[in-house]
């Protein structure tokens, strides 16, 4: 790994960072300090909320100005002072010195132009060149990230590409200018692991191509160990500790730091009892999507999203599914929950329910829930909390009274680690993990049999993670639930599943006991995911050599 220069590229000095909110300051960054040397990669880490990217915003001075303000501090990039700069100096700066990659490239990249118009932009900004130059460093660019075919993707926009394809076109982006620093914030959060491993083994070697120095930004301490020189631990927006990678996982100094690298998701699941009751089956379940073509819209050919599953969840009993983007784990459970339309058979409790529908169907859709990724968009801004949580009871004619529904739902709150007193606050008002307790306090409320759980996790700290786990474990063993569980993350997957299915383009490419799949995959596929996951992890325990 690089060693820091002896005068820094930029430093960053007592720096304070405040919004206006009403009736007063939120203090977001308190009074912190760091450098970063030339080729070198500090790593800032902690979790949401906790500063991160605010500090990185204010450096190339990106925050909502006059809302946010700077009470103290000093940035300053080769001695140039950036706070408080001029528009000529912050101008060079981004993009020509300093560079960001930003966490979600779906937000971040406009949906109204194509790639070409994207990465030209930044080049015809910055460096004046005429329509033909452009092109030609486009391509050199796009062949530099590991891009196939650039060619073809000079006319895409951003969601006819796949999550890593953005983040590749983003990271071009952010290196047409060649920038001695490049700012990295999450760059792999919400991408599958295979996709993670590719863009953090790009950025490496891009690093050390271009001689550039890195901030990355991030939640996960298997990435900081692989990638940084040093790390500053950030909470409640002060750095409380800063050290180099090896110093900082071997000698913790700090009780935060000692938290986050005792969070990873842990335990491994109770195998359900021999005799446990089967909940759902499905077999030779297919979902296609047709593919039309022509004047006449003929179907031409079907995307195969599902493709001839077959399997059972028992009481107390989850199956893991795990695959990359697009390999058919959603809608598998969109399925098995008859929210989409398919062909196979599905039993609920015994009874055949794939040609059910309407009236005939609700009764039983109380005994099928769901838990969604992202509880900020599947949680109604509109509603209280006692109000997402009773909306079920009410549909299905459950919980009483008024008074009597309030008391479950109190209940409910309990069981999730909530306190009753918050059910009349709304969703903005708490933590991603707080919101996920919702969700599934949503679900819970109505004493389900099946439960399937779409990434419940990813959006969430590591910390937050190894929380929600233990309250499904917890809630499963109580309620002897039946789950299934979709993730791309196979640690977590490993903490709650007995039994995994692989899934790739809609097949299943392995099914069984999650210690078999774990610890002896069969399929060239599955080892490659394996590998993905866990490298990381082996480097952090000193078996691979980083």
């Amino acid at each position: 790994m690089s060693a820091p220069a002896t005068t820094p590229l930029l430093e960053v000095k007592d720096l304070s960072v405040d919004f206006r909110v009403e009736g007063g300051q939120s203090h977001a960054v308190k009074n912190i300090s760091f450098d970063l040397g030339a080729g070198e990669t500090l790593a800032i880490v902690g979790e949401s909320g906790s500063g991160k990217s605010v500090t990185a915003l204010s450096i190339l001075q990106l925050l909502p100005y006059p809302t946010a303000s700077h009470p103290s501090g000093s940035i300053k990039y080769r001695g140039t002072e950036l706070l408080g700069a001029d528009k000529e100096t912050l101008h060079v700066a981004r993009g020509n010195n300093i560079s960001m990659i930003f966490q979600e490239p779906m937000t971040a990249l406009n949906p109204l132009h194509v790639v070409e118009q994207q990465v030209g932009e930044v080049l015809a900004l910055h460096k004046k060149m005429n329509p033909t130059q452009v092109r030609e460093r486009i391509m050199e660019l796009l062949h530099l990230v590991g891009i196939q075919e650039p060619e073809k993707r000079l006319g895409a926009y951003p969601h006819q590409l796949s999550g890593g394809q953005r983040q590749r076109v983003m990271i071009a982006m952010a290196l047409a200018n060649e920038p001695e620093i490049l700012i990295a914030d999450e760059p792999t959060t919400a991408l599958d692991v295979t996709i993670q491993a590719q863009i953090l083994a790009l950025l490496k070697e891009l690093q050390g191509k271009l001689g550039m120095a890195m901030i990355l930004i991030t939640h996960d301490l298997g990435v900081v160990r692989h990638m940084a020189d040093r790390v500053a631990v950030m909470t409640g927006g002060e750095i409380v500790e800063q050290a180099p990678v090896e110093d900082l996982f071997n000698h913790p100094q700090h009780e935060y730091t000692l938290h986050l690298l005792s969070a990873e998701p842990k335990g491994k699941p109770a195998a359900p009892p021999a005799d446990a009751a089967t909940v759902i089956t499905a077999e030779k379940l297919k979902v296609w999507f047709p593919i039309k073509a022509g004047v006449f819209r003929r179907t031409i050919d079907h995307v195969r999203a599902v493709d001839e599953i077959s399997l059972e969840v028992r009481e107390g009993h989850t199956v893991g599914v795990v695959g990359e983007s697009g390999s058919g784990k959603t809608t598998l459970g969109l399925a098995l929950l008859r929210l989409i339309s398919s062909q196979g058979a599905i039993s609920f409790d015994g009874q055949r329910i794939e040609t059910l529908g309407g009236n005939v169907l609700r009764p039983l859709r109380r005994q099928m829930q769901v838990v969604f990724q992202d509880p900020f968009s599947s949680l109604s801004p509109r509603m209280s909390i006692a109000q997402i949580i009773e909306e079920g009871l009410l549909v299905h004619g459950k919980g009483g009274g008024y008074d009597e529904r309030r008391e479950l739902i109190a209940n409910t709150l309990r069981e999730v680690g909530l306190e009753p007193g918050a059910m009349d606050r709304f969703p903005h008002e708490f933590s991603g993990g707080q919101r996920q307790r919702v969700a599934i306090a949503r679900a819970m409320v109505l004493q389900p049999r099946f439960v399937v759980l779409d990434e419940p996790t990813s959006a969430l700290d590591v910390s937050v993670q190894a929380q929600i786990i233990d309250l499904l474990r917890d809630l499963q063993q109580r309620h002897r639930l039946a789950y299934l569980f979709i993730s791309h993350d196979l640690k977590v997957v490993r903490a709650l599943a007995d039994e995994v299915i692989v899934l790739r383009d809609g097949k299943v490419m392995e099914q069984g006991a999650a210690q078999q799949i774990f610890d002896d995959p069969q399929t060239d596929y599955t080892k490659a995911l394996m590998a993905a996951a866990f490298k990381l992890e082996a480097i952090e325990s000193g078996a691979v050599s980083s």
